[in-house]
Parts: structure tokens; C-alpha cells; sequence
């Protein structure tokens, strides 16, 4: 921080990361400074990102370590991404998590102006407020959308067979009284004790009234249609 200058400040995820945000580390330190610093070759591990924005009224109120707004950092990061996904991907943790509130990016949003991808991200907060907590259950609530399908209940508290407490990613009350799951499996279920445990969660959360499926965040995000066929053969109704 000393080296990028008075007006410096941590950014980015890694400002994100000191007001609490989980699960989204990253190994880079990210620092903000005025355009035009000199910074020289850098240091390892720390980017420097040259901005023309008010990094003065950025900054978090208070002494100590000088951060950028949980806000204004994370719609900067998420505006220079070229995956829509991360984008609305970490907007929706912040909210998830209660670091803000929709209202807050909203207002963010506005006093960045010009920002890139504004018109998506008022868009994306809107379905965030609305109750979706992850970039997958977007994709779900734009696959429904599109598909004519209705929308799923999100986030369902449910008892498995061990009687732990469990919460359901999608669930869709089908015609006769039963319930479709559907979980959505993101990359880290690659790894082969989450793959035991997932599979051993939907064995456990599947009733003669309750029937578990599932996709994965790849195939809601390139194949939904073929996701949205496999629902409606398997009882999902029409919105």
C-alpha cells in the first residue's frame, strides 16, 4: 500500500475479501491507484490496476488499512469481467452473505456511472432481491423463464433420512403431490469426497413422495433448454 502512493487502496475481491466475503479468495493482492502512478515493475503477488475513479470517496470510512467500499469494489471487479457469470456470481454473494443489501448495490451502481454492464447488472440485483443466492439459481430462474416453466421454490429447509437439516437448491410440487429436486452440482463437486457426499445427499433426501435430480452449472449455463426438456418430461409444470 505504501508503495502505490497516498491515495491507494485495496480493491477488488481483495477488499471484498477484508469486510468478509467467503469463497472467493484469490492468491493476487489488488491495489488501486490514481492513474498515472508510477509504480515500477510491482511486487509479487500484488496487481496494481490504474483507475481514474475517486478512490478518495471509495475508500471505507476509519483509520487503519486503506480499503475500498465493499460496493464500489466488487461492481468495479465484476465490470471488467469477461464471464458474465463471475460477474453475477460474486454480486450475488455479497448479498448472500449479508455484506449488503440490493438496495446498496443499486445506489452503487448509479453513483459509478458510466460502469460497464450497468443495464445487466440493475437486472441481475433485481432477481438477487428477489430471492436467487447464487449464479446458479440464476441461470435457473432465466432457464425457467425462457422455457415457459414455472419457477421453483429455492432454498427448501428439508429433514433427510438422518434427520439432518438440509436445504434443496429447486424444488417444483408436481402434479399428484410429489416433489422434483433439482441440485446443482458447481466444478469443486469434481473433487471425489464432495462427489461421495452429493451422492449420498440426494440417497438421502429421496422419499416415495420426493424425487432428487440433477445438472450441473455448466449445462444451465450452455445446455438449458436441454435441462428445461428433461424437466418438463419429468413433470414440471407450465408457468
Amino acid at each position: 500500500m505504501l508503495h502505490g502512493g497516498p491515495e491507494a487502496v485495496v480493491g477488488d475481491l481483495s477488499a471484498a475479501e477484508v469486510a468478509g466475503l467467503r469463497n472467493w479468495q484469490r492468491d493476487d493482492v489488488t491495489v488501486l491507484v490514481p492513474h498515472g502512478t508510477f509504480v515500477g515493475a510491482g511486487h509479487p503477488g500484488v496487481v496494481f490496476v490504474r483507475t481514474r475513479r475517486p478512490l478518495r470517496d471509495w475508500r471505507r470510512p476509519g483509520g487503519g488499512l486503506p480499503v475500498c467500499r465493499l460496493e464500489p469494489a466488487v461492481l468495479r471487479f465484476a465490470s471488467v469481467q469477461r464471464a458474465p457469470r463471475v460477474a453475477e456470481g460474486v454480486l450475488a454473494a455479497v448479498v448472500q452473505q449479508q455484506l449488503t443489501s440490493p438496495d446498496r448495490l443499486l445506489e452503487w451502481i448509479e453513483r459509478m456511472q458510466p460502469l460497464r454492464a450497468a443495464a445487466r447488472f440493475r437486472r441481475v440485483v433485481a432477481e438477487i432481491a428477489g430471492g436467487a443466492h447464487s449464479a446458479a439459481e440464476l441461470d435457473v430462474r432465466r432457464m425457467c423463464r425462457s422455457a415457459g416453466l414455472a419457477q421453483p421454490a429455492r432454498q427448501v429447509r428439508r429433514r433427510d433420512a438422518d434427520g439432518r437439516l438440509r436445504f434443496t437448491d429447486c424444488e417444483w410440487r408436481l402434479a399428484g403431490g410429489r416433489v422434483l429436486v433439482l441440485e446443482v452440482d458447481g466444478g469443486f463437486h469434481r473433487e471425489v469426497e464432495h462427489w461421495e457426499e452429493d451422492i449420498a445427499r440426494q440417497r438421502a433426501l429421496t422419499s416415495p413422495y420426493r424425487m432428487v435430480v440433477r445438472c450441473t452449472a455448466r449445462e444451465l449455463r450452455d445446455e438449458p433448454e436441454r435441462v428445461a426438456r428433461d424437466l418438463r418430461l419429468l413433470g414440471v409444470p407450465a408457468a
